[in-house]
């Protein structure tokens, strides 16, 4: 949580502590900033105040302050109203307890006893809509997420997307429902390959996933040439982090029997990062480092270039990715991460390849 969200989480408890059911509250805007202040002890140094403000103005905006224009102010800039009116308290729907426990025996309600606030009509409506579907889950097929979800809740991304749906995903917990009693699977995306000429899907026992666009064809190129290392029977777009929510895809296209899978990026945080969480993930899957191509990278040590902006730099996943190298090479892999520069995976092409042959 950025310091703008938790300034703001903190006003919002304030308020919802002075707030009443039945009557309007009157606050001094002062005396408030002043309580804040005593519980952030960096509030000074992260410009607390126009943070502070700009809480004002949001609860404000939404009705839940109303300053009281008397010609008094805080004294502060930009400034504020001295007196607030908080507005009453909005009071969650309650739910008919008959008509709870006539559903109970396919939910579980003690959240909702517990969070009264969550008793809400829209609630209420997608509750009933999956008691419903309950009712006759037997002779229902298996299909997606989307589809389901579009079914029970009216828009196929209620129980994928946070962002447009902030209620979506925690639904089912809350109800204690399973995605298997929906009927409803997550499948894995389609991803883009290329198998080896003259082999066929039975002979595939080595797949290399390639993170980026440029060396998924010049892995081509040197594949059907016999020069890429491992010689795997098939070659895998991975497309960035994509190939986290399309690994699963493989077993539904491929024979179940078991594989060996080497995975090549960028040498940077988020490469890192997506090699150990499909490793992670997928721990019955034998997934390591390309580490011959990773190697060939670090030979290009000069065209390093600075980490991209907004990756998370885990220390965890560097950690282990570092683990797999011998101490020399963790060591310029350290120097990298200290300098916050990167390889990208585009150094290896079709000309550089030939140093190596």
């Amino acid at each position: 949580m950025n310091t703008i969200d938790i300034i703001e989480t903190r006003v919002r408890g304030f308020i919802a502590d002075i707030q009443h059911p039945k009557q309007k509250k009157k606050i001094n805007s002062n005396d408030l900033e002043i309580q804040l202040r005593k519980l952030m002890d960096d509030y000074f140094e992260m410009d607390g105040y126009e943070l502070f403000y700009r809480a004002i103005e949001t609860l404000q905006a939404e009705g839940q302050l109303i300053p009281i224009k008397n010609n008094q102010y805080n004294g502060r800039t930009p400034a504020l109203a001295l007196y607030y009116w908080v507005n009453i308290k909005d009071q969650a729907d309650k739910w008919d307890r008959l008509e709870m426990m006539k559903l109970s025996d396919q939910f579980d309600f003690s959240f909702y006893e517990r969070h009264p606030e969550w008793q809400t009509k829209d609630e209420w409506d997608r509750i009933q809509n999956v008691y419903t579907f309950l009712k006759s889950s037997q002779e229902r097929e298996i299909v997606s997420f989307e589809e389901r979800s579009l079914e029970l809740f009216g828009h196929e991304k209620f129980l994928l997307d946070d962002d447009s749906f902030p209620d979506g995903r925690g639904f089912l917990a809350r109800i204690g429902i399973s995605d298997e009693q929906l009927k409803m699977v997550n499948y894995g995306e389609p991803f883009v390959f290329w198998l080896r000429q003259g082999k066929e899907i039975k002979d595939i026992q080595r797949v290399l996933i390639v993170e980026n666009l440029s060396f998924f064809h010049t892995s081509i190129k040197l594949l059907e040439e016999n020069k890429l290392d491992y010689e795997p029977e098939l070659i895998i777009y991975g497309e960035g982090t994509k190939i986290e929510r399309s690994f699963s895809f493989f077993f539904r296209m491929f024979l179940p029997k078991s594989y060996l899978f080497y995975y090549a990026g960028d040498l940077d945080a988020a490469g890192y990062g997506i090699l150990i969480r499909l490793i992670e993930k997928y721990p019955d899957c034998c997934i390591q480092p390309a580490l011959k191509i990773y190697r060939k990278m670090l030979e290009c040590l000069e065209q390093k270039n600075e980490q991209k902006q907004g990756q998370t730099q885990n220390l965890k996943y560097r950690d282990a990715f570092f683990q797999w190298f011998t101490e020399e090479e963790q060591a310029v892999l350290m120097q990298l991460w200290q300098e916050n520069k990167r390889i990208p995976q585009e150094v290896l092409t079709i000309e550089t390849w030939r140093r190596w042959q």
